[in-house]
């Protein structure tokens, strides 16, 4: 059987826990649509990639992921401070509430509320899984090409 190497095109099922608590963060199946990607385009994280390369079709494994090779280790300087006029006056700006904005270039961000006065919101920018361990349990369903 041919293995998954870097340049193929894979399909893949997978339910991703955070390694420290088992508690679920994303899964696949509940999308029924299986994810598919090519593997040593970057597109995923470094240690998911690394883990489906070598996988045989209809292999299913368990892949731990360490926060470096996955979203980052938590960046203690990636905050910042907006004024509350930039958020309109009905919004409900709840601590710990992640939200999605746009950053000045116009590309979608998400952000979790970390802070909030009179006059501004502080934001963590970080990505909401950076500094977290990751466990994955990955099914490879086809090698495109």
């Amino acid at each position: 059987m041919s293995k998954a190497k870097t340049g193929n095109k894979v399909k893949v099922h997978y339910i991703g826990t955070l390694k420290n608590d088992g508690s679920e963060f994303d899964n696949s199946r509940k999308r029924e649509k299986a994810l598919e990607f090519v593997i040593g385009e970057a597109t995923m994280i470094p240690g998911f990639e690394q883990g489906v390369t070598g996988m045989e079709i209809g292999e299913t494994k368990a892949i731990e992921i360490p926060a470096k090779l996955a979203y980052g280790e938590t960046n203690k300087e990636a905050t910042i401070r907006v004024g509350r006029d930039q958020f309109p006056p009905e919004f409900k700006l709840i601590i710990d509430e992640v939200i999605q904005g746009k950053t000045k270039t116009g590309k979608p961000a998400l952000a979790k509320i970390i802070g909030v006065d009179e006059k501004e919101v502080t934001l963590d920018m970080n990505h909401p899984l950076a500094g977290k361990d990751l466990k994955f349990e990955v099914e490879l369903l086809e090698i495109v090409g």
